[in-house]
This record gives C-alpha cells, sequence and structure tokens, in this order.
C-alpha cells in the first residue's frame, strides 16, 4: 500500500516559472541555461550516466544504469541503499536569486509483502548549511510504474544566495528496509532526471 506518493524511482525533474505571490517575488530573469552538471555516488558511478544538454542549454536530460537499490537472498545489504548526488550549475544574470521548489519524480518498484521503499532527497547550494529534506515511503507488496510530486513547504525553501554564484546540489538517496521479510525480493530504480529550464517549471525567483 502507498503510504506517501511523492517520488521514487525513475526520476524526472522539470523546472516551469510560477506567478509571484508576493512583491518581493518575480517572475523570473530574462535567460537561464545550464552551464555544467556533474554526479556522484553509489547509484551513479563513473561511466553510467549519460548526459544530454539541448542546444540552447534551457533542458537536460540524465540518463542512470545503474541507479538501483536491491534486496533479497544472495543481494549483499550494500545493495538495499544507493545514492547520487547531481550538482546543477545555472547561468542567469546578476541580481536575481532562486529556490527549487517542486520536482517531480517517475519511476517503478516491486516490493515484496511487509518490505518498504524509502527516497529521500536533501536539496542545498555548495557552500552552504541550509538544508531542505523530504522522504516519501512506499510499502508492498506492490509492483508499478508512478510519477511523485515533490512539494516544499514555504519554511523549507532553500535561496541561493545573492550576489554569489552557487551551484544547486540534489542529493537523491534509495533504500529499502526488508528487515520484516528477508526472504523475500524487493528493487528500486532510478533510471532518469529531466530539466526543462525553458519554462522553469518548479523554480521561484525574486530579485536581490
Amino acid at each position: 500500500m502507498i503510504s506517501t506518493l511523492k517520488k521514487l524511482a525513475m526520476v524526472g525533474s522539470a523546472f516551469a516559472m510560477l506567478t509571484a505571490a508576493s512583491s518581493a517575488l518575480a517572475a523570473g530573469p530574462d535567460y537561464v541555461r545550464v552551464r555544467s552538471i556533474n554526479f556522484a555516488g553509489s547509484g551513479c558511478p563513473g561511466g553510467s550516466v549519460a548526459t544530454n544538454v539541448s542546444p540552447d542549454r534551457q533542458a537536460f536530460t540524465l540518463l542512470f544504469d545503474q541507479y538501483i537499490a536491491e534486496v533479497g537472498p544472495g543481494v549483499s545489504p550494500r545493495e538495499k541503499r544507493k545514492n547520487c548526488v547531481v550538482n546543477v550549475d545555472l547561468d542567469f544574470p546578476q541580481g536575481w536569486t532562486y529556490t527549487l521548489f517542486t520536482v517531480d519524480y517517475r519511476g517503478y518498484l516491486d516490493l515484496a509483502h511487509s518490505m518498504v521503499g524509502t527516497q529521500q532527497t536533501s536539496y542545498y547550494f555548495q557552500g552552504s548549511s541550509a538544508t531542505a529534506r523530504l522522504a516519501s515511503t512506499i510499502s508492498g507488496p506492490v509492483a508499478r510504474d508512478y510519477q511523485i510530486r515533490d512539494n516544499l513547504a514555504i519554511t523549507s525553501l532553500v535561496w541561493s544566495p545573492c550576489g554569489a554564484s552557487r551551484s544547486l546540489n540534489m542529493n537523491t538517496e534509495v533504500r529499502i528496509d526488508n528487515s520484516r521479510n528477508s526472504r523475500g525480493q524487493g528493487i528500486m530504480t532510478l533510471d532518469s532526471i529531466d530539466g526543462q529550464l525553458k519554462h522553469i517549471y518548479g523554480i521561484q525567483w525574486r530579485r536581490c
């Protein structure tokens, strides 16, 4: 049974502008481009991630082929948890700050009875101690594709520093708790991340 339908496995995150709720917020700068994308972690070892950035550098896709958490007879306990830190460096005009407040995840999971899958993501800017964390759980038995949206509450928003270029880090994690069913089998995969910056969906802007 799904306890919280929010994110997991085949990840897709897209960005698009929203109307500001107060005078301090604004529609966004004239341009936003992907400067670079880097990644590191047990779920994204070297050579296992394909990166595709559009010619106008306003959209990107990451394809993972080893981001798999797995449990079951004969499977090492180390395989029950995988993570990947995705570092996104954006290029935009001076005088703006932004925060990421929605992220879309799509995926597939296959969990036996009494198993619990958790996908957690920490959002923070490079060099800053402020962190927003969101976690979602799904309980077995379940075997299906899904689409989940992560919504960061206003109190959890982490803003980029004004007057400084800091990369956004998304530390994603997938893990399976099989303590109540150590003989069953379970799997979660994280296959892709998509970012569409042309519409900046999921990014909120304000002037410094």
